[in-house]
């Protein structure tokens, strides 16, 4: 897949309401079982806090893509 593909690709997913809603839920429903977890479920609530790092990750990947910043080929990384 070219740049440019990607690029267009991240903005049509960025445009779309339901994507927002549905990554909103996502990551409301991963904080809520961190922070109603049992206190001395330690595995749960990584596993939570880890669910709600991937979904802010991924959103700033595509915002990232979307901007047209990203170089997969390395030619515009500084020296």
């Amino acid at each position: 897949m070219r740049q440019e593909d990607k690029t267009a690709a991240a903005r049509v997913l960025l445009d779309m309401p339901l994507f927002h809603l549905l990554m909103d839920e996502l990551e409301m429903a991963a904080v809520n079982g961190c922070v109603n977890a049992k206190n001395t479920d330690h595995d749960a609530r990584a596993a939570f806090a880890a669910e709600v790092r991937a979904i802010r990750n991924f959103r700033g990947k595509l915002r990232f893509l979307a901007e047209g910043q990203a170089n997969s080929d390395g030619k515009g990384a500084p020296a």
